[in-house]
């Protein structure tokens, strides 16, 4: 009976250990619950307790009915923290009319960094996401492993189909037509009923050539919202704001699985943070995103 014990809390502690370090455990715990990292940490420790205790208490007969006994005690720290963990989950509700959100951004990583959360939010609640990334950004980084990094950030969010276009970067204003025609085909395809988009307002010439397509190529649609770049200009004045509560550090990990653009400060937790509790002060939230409506049907946007 002791020794099936053993073996149970062997597995439960290596359960711990592997989830809370492996990126896949990592990805998983981040994606559901709030504060994620404590619980990893908390996790990891107690596992790590829970096997070094079942190992020394195997080597050293002499302190074994003490280490039985933390091994005992640790193994019932993981179980209760599995049973409560629901009370951790992140709360997003579901909506009753699920609607279709189309999020288009010009580089890799600009998604993410722009409305991370509420695209996560959305896919959560059971709004059907899709993202559509202009180019690869060969002129900033790795080509190749950008693209992959756009998929799995899409991924990680919720995105239900992600497509990565090649697009020259830096160039993409001299690109305009071909990128309307191909925004065009997305929106015919998949008949979004908000179209998401950098802003007017913004330094970078391929947000503001991206902008500048959406618009052309959804000039029939009635529901744009632009939303804020790290280069967003002193112009952008959001007036839709979405509660993003719980999904900061889902941002900041889609964020940071960009690794070929480690390093660059609008990337950093920080930053990321600071910016959010900045637009949910004006939301009168925690958190927020923000967003400039071009224009809004309200039916559109529904539970948003």
């Amino acid at each position: 009976m002791k020794a099936t014990l053993f073996v149970v809390a062997g597995a439960l502690g290596a359960l711990a250990v592997v989830g809370a370090i492996a990126p896949a455990g990592k990805n998983w715990i981040v994606r559901r619950f709030r504060t994620p990292h404590r619980l990893r940490w908390a996790m990891a420790c107690a596992g790590g307790v829970l096997l070094a205790a079942l190992v020394m208490s195997l080597l050293t007969p002499l302190l074994r009915s003490l280490l039985e006994g933390l091994v005992l005690l640790s193994g019932a720290s993981l179980l209760v923290g599995f049973l409560v963990s629901p009370a951790l989950r992140i709360d997003h509700g579901v909506a009753t009319q699920p609607r279709r959100v189309l999020a288009i951004g010009a580089h890799p990583d600009d998604l993410e960094l722009a409305c991370g959360a509420t695209l996560a939010k959305l896919a959560d609640a059971g709004h059907e996401v899709r993202t559509l990334v202009m180019s690869a950004g060969s002129q900033g980084g790795d080509s190749t492993v950008r693209t992959v990094e756009a998929s799995s950030g899409s991924e990680f969010m919720g995105a239900a189909e992600v497509q990565v276009h090649d697009f020259k970067d830096t160039k993409l204003s001299q690109q305009g037509q071909e990128m309307v025609q191909t925004i065009e085909a997305f929106i015919k395809d998949f008949n979004p009923d908000v179209v998401m988009t950098h802003s007017g307002h913004d330094y970078h010439q391929d947000h503001l050539a991206v902008h500048q397509a959406t618009m052309r190529a959804a000039r029939q649609h009635s529901s744009i919202l632009c939303f804020e770049s790290p280069s967003a200009t002193r112009q952008f004045n959001p007036s839709v704001f979405v509660d993003i509560a719980g999904y900061v550090d889902v941002k900041i990990h889609a964020v940071s699985m960009h690794r070929d653009q480690k390093g660059k400060p609008y990337m950093s937790p920080e930053r990321i943070r600071s910016l959010a509790a900045f637009r949910g002060s004006q939301a009168k939230q925690n958190y927020a995103e923000g967003f400039e409506p071009v224009r809004l049907l309200g039916s559109a946007v529904g539970e948003f």
